[in-house]
């Protein structure tokens, strides 16, 4: 039997927080559902999840900052983020904060799986239509 990866969701949005996953609990294991950047550093400190998807504008810490706080404490965890934000700038912010893939939630039900599989494979995946 394969052994499914652990992933930690965090969303600001309580619907866009279930379908995540939805999408997601047939491919992975989700240990974790929570609503801003500072539970999902927290949560990931506890439950040790082999990824971490983000959201980027969330309240408390957004999730450049929870990304940039995984990385300093070198938790070793894959970051992925999952944001409507398609402008370069936020692109680059979240590579530059130690992310492995960046997906926009308008692509999410054919680039999510296949992001988080190449991030978990240590490669980098971007949605068509920005540059990193």
């Amino acid at each position: 039997m394969k052994i499914r990866a652990r992933i930690l969701v965090a969303d600001d949005h309580e619907g866009m927080r279930e379908r995540v996953h939805n999408l997601l609990g047939s491919h992975f294991e989700v240990v974790a559902v929570v609503s801003d950047g500072q539970a999902a550093v927290d949560a990931t400190v506890r439950l040790k999840p082999d990824l971490v998807l983000l959201d980027i504008l969330m309240p408390k810490m957004d999730g450049i900052r929870a990304a940039q706080e995984l990385k300093r404490q070198r938790h070793g965890v894959k970051v992925v983020f999952l944001s409507v934000q398609q402008d370069q700038e936020f692109v680059a912010a979240a590579f530059e904060s130690g992310a492995t893939a960046y997906v926009f939630k308008s692509r999410m039900h054919s680039d999510l799986v296949w992001a988080i599989d190449r991030a978990l494979a240590g490669e980098v995946f971007v949605s068509p239509g920005a540059e990193r």
